[in-house]
């Protein structure tokens, strides 16, 4: 009998054990802050609830634009081509959201591997204001994993993955997204 409750407890220990170090290895001890607490830094991924990798694109006027400077914002990071039959069907959704988003929110759109010319002629097509960031050789897109266009990933404030969405949304569906 004591061997049979040695061996429960040892396997409820192990188990334990290991619980302990699969959650231990998704936080990375940053600093301690003043009142001597670990301040974590969550993981640095495409999955809900991780922290969006960084990136630094330019616009199609040729500024610098890092995802990092929009913290403090929700924001739609929408890919996207000019050849794309939903992506065309979206993009006046988009616009329309983005006439009427609060202050607190962006909309930030990556074209995928296309010429900064023909971009540019499709967001004066549509009438286009928000942010165009230029990914010419398809890394971001790689990073996050984005195999059907459009595919967008909605970010909260903090720069945590919210959602993916793959394929088209419209304008109901993205005021949905921010609640």
């Amino acid at each position: 009998m004591n061997k049979k409750w040695f061996g429960v407890l040892l396997i409820v220990l192990l188990i334990g054990i290991a619980g302990f170090n699969l959650y231990n290895d998704r936080k990375e001890v940053t600093e301690i802050d003043s009142t001597g607490i670990a301040v974590s830094d969550d993981q640095t991924g495409i999955a809900l609830g991780d922290r969006a990798p960084d990136f630094k694109l330019q616009t199609m006027d040729g500024e610098e634009v890092n995802l990092s400077d929009y913290k403090g914002k929700k924001v739609f990071l929408n890919f996207w081509a000019t050849w794309c039959p939903p992506c065309k069907a979206e993009m006046p959704h988009m616009q329309a959201f983005y006439e009427e988003q609060p202050e607190d929110v962006e909309i930030l759109a990556v074209n995928l591997e296309e010429s900064t010319e023909k971009a540019a002629d499709f967001a004066k097509q549509y009438e286009l204001t928000f942010p165009i960031l230029m990914d010419a050789d398809g890394t971001v897109a790689e990073t996050y994993e984005v195999y059907t266009i459009p595919t967008t990933y909605v970010l909260n404030e903090d720069g945590t993955v919210h959602q993916k969405i793959v394929g088209p949304m419209d304008e109901p569906m993205m005021q949905e997204l921010i609640k």
